[in-house]
């Protein structure tokens, strides 16, 4: 009932999002998540709201990144702790989904909250549990059809009602955070992502059109675990099946090398020494650990759940054998 036009291959999709990005930046329809959003936060944003609460978004982060703790800091302080809670698996099977949610997640969390969580905390546990919930039914041929057809949403039961109420489970949450940070705010001394919206909006109190409310913020914050935490922890997941499934891939390699500037090298920008989250999660795994897999590598299905909103891995279960 609505046309669509469908890019296919990667040349078409550059071409469209990346050399034409600000053509293609609008949003399209996603009624589900619209409901819950209201048209705020940054993933279902369009239009002048989006782009004011981007640019402050990843103003904000950089800051954070290359403040007194660079991102990449945080990253290696967090891979020590997932490796830790690797090893208390002691070589027993475990299906790794959990682990490698919370370890992205408290990256995420030291910039928005200023503080990471410890991996057996309650509130940690149920935001993890809800994240990847959501993941999963976002993805869902389930959700594409509510999507297709948004009376469906109202009138029909099925599993969009728990995604809603995780949605509004970790709304509930960051308001609670939010009010918490709001009674010890510094305006000279802004810790974390929360505290620079807070003093954005005074800034921002005279015009009756800004776009920085507490409603956008509790949205963006929402936002910023989705995309900090399950775009890595799937893409982690699905590396060590794929590791376990060619382990032929971990051979060792030559003497390594390090570019000594900034260069294009077959289309792709390699920084002077850059240090990225996958690299530092995954190869601080790899270093540490054999992975065993359950099944004959030859046996292993690495055919995607599901493959709607993101290509979510099958579940599995392996060993982290240590070295």
């Amino acid at each position: 009932m609505r046309p669509a036009v469908v890019l296919h291959g990667y040349e078409a999709v550059k071409e469209a999002l990346i050399d034409q990005g600000e053509e293609f930046s609008g949003r399209g329809s996603f009624p589900v998540v619209e409901k819950a959003n209201k048209g705020l936060g940054i993933i279902f944003n369009n239009g002048k709201s989006w782009k004011e609460i981007r640019r402050f978004s990843l103003m904000t982060l950089r800051n954070f990144g290359m403040g007194k703790r660079s991102i990449e800091d945080r990253v290696q302080e967090e891979a020590c702790s997932l490796v830790e809670e690797l090893r208390k698996t002691k070589a027993s099977l475990c299906d790794p989904t959990f682990i490698l949610g919370c370890a992205p997640c408290n990256v995420i969390c030291s910039i928005i909250f200023q503080n990471r969580f410890d991996y057996k905390d309650q509130d940690f546990l149920n935001l993890m549990k809800r994240l990847n919930e959501n993941t999963s039914i976002a993805s869902s041929p389930w959700m594409q059809i509510c999507n297709t057809f948004p009376l469906l949403i109202d009138y029909f039961p099925g599993s969009h009602k728990k995604l809603l109420n995780n949605i509004a489970y970790l709304k509930s949450y960051t308001l609670e955070k939010i009010r918490e940070h709001q009674e010890s705010l510094d305006t000279n001394n802004p810790r974390d992502f929360i505290d620079c919206f807070l003093i954005k909006m005074e800034q921002e109190n005279h015009n009756k059109q800004s776009e920085f409310t507490i409603e956008n913020l509790a949205i963006t914050i929402s936002d910023l675990f989705g995309a900090g935490t399950e775009t890595t922890s799937t893409t982690l997941r699905y590396g060590l099946l794929l590791l376990m499934k060619y382990p032929e891939v971990t051979v060792p390699t030559n003497l390594p090398h390090a570019v000594t500037q900034d260069i294009k090298f077959r289309n792709y920008l390699i920084p002077k020494l850059a240090r990225m989250e996958l690299f530092l999660f995954l190869t601080n795994i790899l270093q540490k650990f054999t992975l065993k897999p359950l099944i004959d590598p030859k046996d292993i299905d690495i055919t995607p759940v599901y493959n709607g909103f993101a290509s979510v891995p099958p579940p599995y279960q392996l060993c982290f054998i240590p070295v």
